[in-house]
């Protein structure tokens, strides 16, 4: 019989990003990073001139950070664990927006904080990727977790039977981002978020 199945993003649920994104683009690019509400559109200033980063140089300095950078990132206090009690009745997939690139230096940055389960990389909404998970895994019933509203809006629409949480594990901009209006739940530390996922996830709860 297949498992309950857990998909979860990384950057911001599992691993802090945004903070050490921040610390070397200062340091490295001379770049101030406010990344206040989730939004990157105005969040990188150069410090020479105050002026805001354009577009179309934030997504090399994105990939810039993954390409070298990944080790600088640090472990979700109780991700771990949590995974370890979500492990113990669900199989766990990790659903990271990066290139296809990135598959096996994500891999082994997880490896590297003790986490080992199958990594995915997609691009754009999440929606058709759980969409693809759950027909292909046939879970008795899924759990989701992201940061981001717009992949929660994603899976309501594509997998909609899939019980939504949404984390946005990093203090410094938790407060400024709204619950996801798709999400069933938002919980921003993960002892309070595995009794939340594990409830949903309990076989007698069904899909």
């Amino acid at each position: 019989m297949t498992r309950p199945l857990l998909i979860t993003d990384c950057d911001e649920v599992l691993l802090h990003f945004v903070r050490h994104f921040g610390d070397w683009l200062g340091a490295d690019h001379d770049i101030d990073f406010a990344p206040h509400g989730g939004a990157f559109a105005e969040a990188l200033t150069r410090r020479s001139d105050g002026e805001v980063v354009p577009q179309h140089e934030v997504w090399p300095l994105l990939r810039g950070f993954f390409r070298t950078e990944m080790a600088r990132q640090t472990l979700v206090p109780g991700a771990s664990e949590a995974l370890g009690r979500i492990g113990e009745v669900a199989d766990i997939v990790i659903l990271t927006n990066l290139e296809d690139w990135c598959h096996a230096g994500r891999v082994a940055q997880l490896a590297a904080h003790g986490i080992a389960h199958r990594v995915i990389c997609n691009q754009g909404p999440k929606g058709f990727a759980v969409r693809r998970l759950i027909d292909e895994m046939q879970p008795r019933t899924t759990a989701f977790v992201d940061d981001l509203p717009q992949h929660h809006e994603s899976v309501a629409e594509h997998a909609a039977q899939a019980h939504r949480l949404h984390m946005v594990a990093e203090p410094w901009i938790a407060d400024t981002i709204r619950p996801a209006e798709h999400a069933h739940a938002r919980i921003d530390d993960w002892h309070e978020a595995a009794d939340w996922l594990l409830a949903r996830l309990d076989d007698r709860n069904g899909q």
